[in-house]
């Protein structure tokens, strides 16, 4: 992937998790299965010219990105708003047993996460503050560097529609994968999206 000359910040989803597809916020943290190295490998093998790290505190970002940061020598910044959404009742639960079980309550939630949250889940517009902020305050503190930020995909979500400015309600019509990347970039007339849910052909 090509770099520009602005301010880059690189979103990064965690790779595949121990544990199976499941809803993990802030409030499960599973460490990286063994495909999901590989595949967090197989990312960062295809970029070069980070200046800095930044990580949230969930182990399925914070284990690899403190390899990286060993393995290049790059700083990194552990920033506890950048941790996952947290899902309340749902969290920990199997996305199919919760599909097949409370089908009318999933549907629900996909079709509004705003006002459909699952019980004592974080409200979508406290995530977009959190995410918003450090965003912001990223962009301002590295101007004309490239930055890797090691996160989740509710993280990439928000933070896309903090800078493209779409409404929570539609944050989950986008596709993040594992190990895939989301590219923003600083300049004269604000951020912009450069790619989104990018991975290196395998």
């Amino acid at each position: 992937m090509s770099q520009t000359n602005s301010t880059v910040l690189d979103y990064l989803r965690h790779g595949e998790p121990v544990g199976g597809s499941r809803f993990r916020g802030h409030g499960v943290d599973d460490p990286l299965s063994e495909k999901g190295w590989q595949q967090m490998r197989a990312t960062a093998a295809a970029i070069d010219g980070w200046q800095r790290i930044v990580s949230s505190p969930m182990r399925r970002c914070v284990d690899f990105a403190r390899w990286l940061s060993s393995e290049r020598g790059l700083p990194l910044e552990v920033d506890p708003d950048l941790k996952e959404v947290g899902f309340g009742s749902w969290e920990g639960a199997l996305r199919d047993q919760l599909r097949l079980q409370r089908r009318a309550e999933y549907d629900a939630f996909y079709a509004d996460p705003v006002r459909c949250r699952p019980a004592g889940a974080e409200p979508l517009e406290v995530f977009a503050m959190r995410v918003a902020g450090v965003f912001d305050r990223l962009l301002a503190s590295y101007p004309a560097q490239h930055t890797l930020v090691v996160c989740h995909a509710g993280v990439i979500r928000a933070t896309l529609g903090h800078v493209i400015q779409a409404p929570p309600v539609n944050w989950y019509r986008t596709e993040v994968d594992n190990a895939a990347l989301t590219r923003f970039a600083g300049g004269q007339h604000g951020p912009r999206l450069v790619a989104h849910n990018w991975r290196p052909s395998l």
